[in-house]
């Protein structure tokens, strides 16, 4: 049976060259392209191969998260999620409205591969294998950017289950603010590297080009209740974390996306990251210390437990717990919970 694919968007934008790009490249591969609008999107909104869901549209699916969802908020990317998984999706690859694919993006990898797998090893600045500048990833301890990773020569070459796979972005990579106020350059990676993360190492990861699998799908969730700037990080170090219970690994592959990134007000980026340069190493330790139990069975108890630590350290509000049963409520309706 062939896998069925969905690219997932939101976006305020009109229709612009990169999303056109988007669109062209599903209909040649034969993916889904799920587009989720907000307040802000322009009315009358069309592009060929391009299913685009405005706020009355998200409303009419029946969904309880997105009646619950705030509004203007990038959480609502879970929309997109939601009905790309509703109508059949068994991979659902995530981007941006300003990542341009490259030509391997639309070359998917493989659930199960053959890569340096990383164990034990605390917090590890994955972009320092694919450069020798010094860059680190969005949510990365800033008192840890310094710090060496293992020796890519040394990490054991193993078979590991990867799931949810982060592939990079070329130009203009996703990273903090401090970095961008520092190093305005552009950047791109090599291309001849990958690494898995597996159960003891952190490294957060994004939601501008990540491909997820379906087991994974529930730990797609985006928080709302928290900094617009830390909520795929926040997200990603649940995933991370439930991850090592299931013996999956997150694979970190070459980039596969150009960015040619929209506007930013750094010095606003600067002060929405404030709570992670403060809390994601706290983070990290916390979760580590969570009991939690094996199996995609107990995913979304996993999650709850996650989510009421990061609530209990005050860094998310309490009203996310809400929406994350709204969330499993619609999961569970489309078959996606197991």
């Amino acid at each position: 049976m062939s896998e069925r694919v969905a690219v997932v968007v939101t976006s305020i934008s009109r229709p612009n060259e990169t999303l056109a790009t988007i669109a062209r490249g599903c209909a040649t591969a034969q993916w889904d392209f799920c587009l989720v609008g907000d307040t802000k999107s322009p009315s009358g909104f069309s592009l060929p191969n391009c299913r685009f869901f405005d706020m009355r549209a998200q409303l009419e699916m029946g969904f309880q998260f997105a009646a619950a969802c705030p509004i203007s908020h990038y959480a609502r990317k879970n929309i997109g999620y939601l009905i790309a998984i509703r109508d059949g999706a068994s991979i659902i690859v995530e981007t941006d409205d300003d990542n341009i694919p490259a030509k391997d993006f639309w070359s998917l990898r493989p659930r199960i591969i053959e890569a340096p797998h990383i164990t034990e090893a605390g917090w590890t600045n994955v972009y320092r294998y694919f450069t020798d500048t010094l860059v680190w990833p969005r949510g990365f301890p800033l008192n840890m950017i310094n710090d060496d990773p293992p020796v890519f020569d040394a990490i054991p070459l193993q078979q590991v289950d990867c799931p949810i796979q982060q592939g990079l972005a070329d130009d203009n990579p996703d990273v903090d603010a401090i970095y961008r106020l520092l190093f305005p350059e552009s950047l791109s990676f090599r291309r001849d590297r990958r690494v898995a993360l597996g159960k003891g190492t952190w490294c957060p990861f994004n939601s501008q080009n990540t491909t997820w699998r379906h087991e994974a799908f529930p730990l797609l969730y985006l928080p709302a209740y928290c900094s617009f700037r830390m909520t795929d990080i926040w997200r990603s170090f649940v995933a991370e974390r439930i991850a090592w219970e299931n013996r999956w690994s997150v694979l970190f592959h070459e980039a596969t996306v150009r960015q040619e990134r929209n506007a930013h007000d750094l010095m606003r980026d600067f002060a929405d990251e404030i709570p992670g340069y403060l809390n994601n190493r706290r983070i990290g330790e916390n979760l580590s210390r969570l009991v939690l139990t094996p199996g995609a069975e107990s995913i979304a108890d996993n999650m709850r437990v996650c989510y009421r630590e990061l609530i209990g350290m005050g860094i998310i509000g309490e009203n996310e717990m809400s929406l994350l049963e709204a969330w499993f409520v619609d999961l569970s309706a489309v078959n996606a919970l197991a």
